[in-house]
């Protein structure tokens, strides 16, 4: 008998000692390295595919039974290069989804113009910054009134803290431009102001495909069956250019939650779900809602870890060492006593909604689960080429995800009383 205490004591210290370092702040920004390691992380891209790959094993690593989940897409826009020149001055450029389908590839040289007649010319239009992530009815209006007048393309500068070029999150249902529409950073704009003034010539340069029924994969792992009540946790995985700090932070938290429930053998059935496409029209998961989801009823709750839950602010362009303020927790009113006593060494803003939620937790709570909580947020070079491992670090990381594992645990312990 003492042979036997003795060893399930080494056992539970195994366990805790695991469980200690995999919340870490070095392990969990190892984890975003990893991801970042993997370069562009739109769907159907290998970096998509490599991603997928990587959790996969590490949850099958944890001891999660493993499944992948094809999710397929009706198209894609894959470009494999484009530039803006203006002034003998090549600027980085990005297509702005979706573009025309018989400009998928193209070249022009055509003068700039803002006012007057555009016929023929690259028209110069500015689309403030919003703060938001998806494109919405006034971007639209604003392009297709843009259009309306005629030009040959259009040059679109999007406002944003990073001055860089931002992409804002599309859906398969979008109808493509009338004509290409080609996003430059503010911090390009010196050349094109010239040509403007100057009369000369802007060129733009784009090779690029559309690709159809493109396939992407869900990563679906579940542990505990019939050990306990159901948690679903979910995470996106894809989205603009490498997006680092955007995803990588849900990512390395939903690995250490997925290790640390594995490994300390919770009392429940846990349902980890890593989701593709969530910048064409969130398709990973509204498939998964729609086959392979526990059914709300059977759910005790459903954690999500969204963009940006630990990445720095920045103040005159330097890092500082406090987090990013548009930081949210996004919760069920039933869960807003619980993720008060578990989050509150986290700043971050409250989003209690019955209505709508933030993301893909908009789609959770639209199919009726009834108990959720999740973060998310934007931070500096959010929707950017910039997004790197400059924006997060290990001393942010931690905080946030201990947190999210004591709520859990928290959930676990309490039951249906957590939410009550």
């Amino acid at each position: 008998m003492r042979l036997t205490f003795l060893a399930t004591m080494a056992a539970l210290m195994v366990g805790q000692a695991a469980a200690k370092d995999v919340l870490s702040g070095a392990s969990l920004y190892a984890d975003v390295a990893r991801y970042a390691s993997f370069g562009l992380h739109r769907f159907g891209s290998s970096g998509d595919r490599a991603t997928a790959d990587w959790i996969a094993g590490e949850l099958s690593g944890a001891g999660f039974a493993i499944k992948f989940q094809p999710v397929v897409l009706g198209r894609q826009y894959v470009v494999e290069r484009a530039s803006a020149e203006a002034s003998g001055t090549a600027a980085e450029a990005t297509p702005f989804w979706w573009p025309p389908e018989d400009k998928a590839s193209f070249h022009l040289s055509a003068p700039l113009a803002r006012e007057g007649d555009v016929a023929g010319k690259i028209l110069w239009v500015d689309l403030p910054f919003d703060r938001g992530a998806y494109l919405g009815p006034a971007h639209r209006a604003a392009i297709s009134e843009a259009a309306a007048r005629g030009p040959a393309a259009i040059l679109l500068t999007i406002g944003n803290p990073a001055d860089d070029r931002f992409a804002y999150n599309v859906t398969q249902e979008d109808a493509p431009w009338p004509v290409p529409v080609m996003v430059v950073g503010a911090k390009s704009r010196a050349p094109f102001d010239r040509a403007l003034a100057s009369g000369a010539p802007v060129t733009f340069e784009v090779k690029g495909h559309y690709d159809r029924n493109v396939s992407g994969r869900n990563v679906v792992a579940e542990t505990g069956i019939g050990r306990g009540p159901t948690i679903v946790v979910s995470t996106p995985m894809t989205g603009w250019y490498s997006c680092v700090c955007e995803r990588g932070p849900g990512i390395a938290n939903f690995l250490a939650l997925a290790r640390i429930a594995a490994a300390e053998k919770w009392p429940a059935h846990f349902v980890f779900i890593a989701t593709a496409g969530h910048e064409i029209g969130h398709g990973g998961m509204e498939l998964f809602l729609k086959d392979g989801a526990p059914a709300p009823k059977d759910t005790l709750a459903w954690i999500h870890f969204g963009s940006s839950n630990a990445c720095y602010a920045f103040a005159n362009g330097a890092r500082t060492a406090r987090p990013e303020e548009e930081r949210y927790l996004v919760l069920s009113k039933s869960a807003v006593a619980l993720t008060d006593e578990a989050f509150v060494a986290v700043a971050a803003k409250r989003l209690v909604t019955e209505k709508q939620a933030v993301g893909e937790l908009r789609d959770v709570h639209a199919a009726g689960y009834a108990n959720f909580l999740g973060m998310a947020g934007r931070h500096q070079t959010f929707h950017t080429p910039a997004d790197d491992l400059g924006a997060t670090g290990p001393e942010i990381l931690e905080p946030v995800a201990r947190a999210f594992v004591d709520v859990v645990r928290k959930i676990v312990e309490r039951g249906d009383a957590a939410f009550r």
